[in-house]
Order: C-alpha cells, then sequence, then structure tokens
C-alpha cells in the first residue's frame, strides 16, 4: 500500500475537505493531511492519539512505518527539528504520518458524533457548526438520570480516570464538544438549545461559573480522554479496510 492509497482511505471515512471547511466557514485552524512522507510501501500502520515519544518508539520496535494520529505531527511552523523529538526520530527511521484531526472531529462516525454515543445519546438534535456531510458541537437527549449516575456512565463507558464536574442538576439533554471546544460559543449554544448539561474539556473559569449559574452541570474530561473512544472507534473501521497490519497505541496516563 502506497501511502497516497492510505490517504485516501482515510479521506473515504472523514474527507479532508471538511477540515478546510472548517477553516473557511468558522475560522479554525488546522494542519491535517500527510505530514511527513518517506515513500515505499507502507507495511504496517500505528494509530495514536498524538504523534507521541511513546508511540515513535513503539512503531521502531514493531518495523511500523507509517503512523496515522488525530493531533497533527505538526501544528505550528516548525523553526528546527530536533533529533530527539517524535518529528525528528521519524524522520530518521523513515517512519511517515498521516494527521486526520478537524475532519475527523466534524466526519460522520467521527470523534465529536462518537463522543455523543458514548455519553448515551442516539441522534444529534442541532449542531452547532453544521458542514456539509458534518459538524461540530452537538446536542441531545440522553436517558434520565442524576449526575452521579452520568459520571459513573461516564466512567465506566469511556474508562475516563480524571473528571471535573460541577453542579448537580437532573441529567436529561446534554451538549458536548470533542477536544477543547468548551468556549462562549458553545456555553450560548448549549444555552440556547435548552441543555442542562455540557461536556467537554479543558474549560475556562468564567464559562464555568457562568454555566452553573445558568443551571446546567459542567463536566470537563481530560482532552485525550474526550477523544480516545472516537479515535478508537475510527482505528476500528480502518483496520478492517486496510490490507496492511494495523495496531492502536493508548496512553492511559492522559486519560
Amino acid at each position: 500500500m502506497k501511502l497516497t492509497e492510505l490517504y485516501q482511505a482515510i479521506d473515504g471515512v472523514a474527507p479532508f475537505s471538511l477540515s478546510a471547511e472548517m477553516i473557511s466557514r468558522y475560522g479554525a485552524y488546522d494542519n491535517s493531511g500527510i505530514l511527513l512522507d518517506f515513500g515505499g510501501e507502507i507495511e504496517r500502520v500505528l494509530f495514536s492519539l498524538d504523534l507521541s515519544l511513546a508511540a515513535v518508539k513503539r512503531a521502531k520496535e514493531e518495523n511500523v512505518n507509517c503512523i496515522v494520529t488525530h493531533h497533527p505531527a505538526i501544528y505550528a511552523p516548525l523553526k528546527k527539528i530536533e533529533g530527539d523529538s517524535a518529528v525528528g526520530m521519524c524522520a530518521r527511521a523513515g517512519i511517515s504520518v498521516i494527521s486526520a484531526h478537524l475532519n475527523l472531529d466534524a466526519a460522520p462516525q467521527g470523534i465529536d458524533e462518537s463522543l455523543m454515543e458514548a455519553l448515551g445519546g442516539n441522534k444529534a438534535e442541532r449542531i452547532m457548526q453544521p458542514l456539509t456531510g458534518g459538524g461540530y458541537g452537538r446536542v441531545y437527549g440522553v436517558p434520565p438520570c442524576t449526575m452521579g449516575e452520568f459520571l459513573s456512565h461516564i466512567r465506566k463507558t469511556m474508562h475516563a480516570e480524571r473528571i471535573l464536574s460541577y453542579g448537580d442538576f437532573p441529567v436529561g439533554r446534554v451538549a458536548s464538544f470533542c477536544g477543547g471546544g468548551f468556549d462562549a460559543e458553545a456555553l450560548a449554544f448549549a444555552e440556547e438549545q435548552s441543555a442542562d448539561t455540557i461536556v467537554s474539556s479543558e474549560g475556562r473559569h468564567h464559562l464555568i461559573t457562568a454555566a452553573v449559574e445558568k443551571g446546567m452541570n459542567v463536566v470537563l474530561l481530560t482532552h485525550a480522554a474526550s477523544e480516545e473512544y472516537g479515535f478508537f472507534a475510527f482505528y476500528q473501521r480502518m483496520s478492517g479496510k486496510l490490507e496492511v497490519p494495523c495496531a492502536y497505541h493508548a496512553e492511559k496516563k492522559f486519560l
């Protein structure tokens, strides 16, 4: 399998055009696509949420010559590449990298939709940032429960070990945003859609207090935990489509 063929297979599941649309319509920033290309045949693929040192080490140990990440391996422009950095180690070992970021967040059955399903939702009633065949930020109903029961469900379903929660209101209508999507726009969307609970990560203090004072619970997962569930589902879909061996790398210390 060529690297371009792997790119096309990913594009068939999570079109990279969604990333471009997020940028053009909503002012987002991204750097998805083929980020390191060392040619040759792809023999083994490792899926990892991040291009971490541990993921690269595992790739070298298992003779993997391509890593697929969610978070872009190169996000901001690089001024230098150090040999002991993750990118530098890939370059020295000839390991190619493809990153599927905003396109995978927003794709149908992508990470944002998977978060909804993990939390107990079946179908989004409204999407905050709709796109052509996808979108980001969702509001939906979940089986009515107490806040304690909702948190127990999250721990069991998403294997999340580090959760911050605020508020103790009944849960029945959730607005969720994978990754670090809890901003002023998300809070306004949740309020407009009468959500009683917001789920995301990396919430700022003034947004948390505003939400609770408006009668909404706030549940903050780690960034990794909010996306690992969906990225693993993506790996499962892709591994069934590819004709090369695939493996998954999870770093549980960040969940």
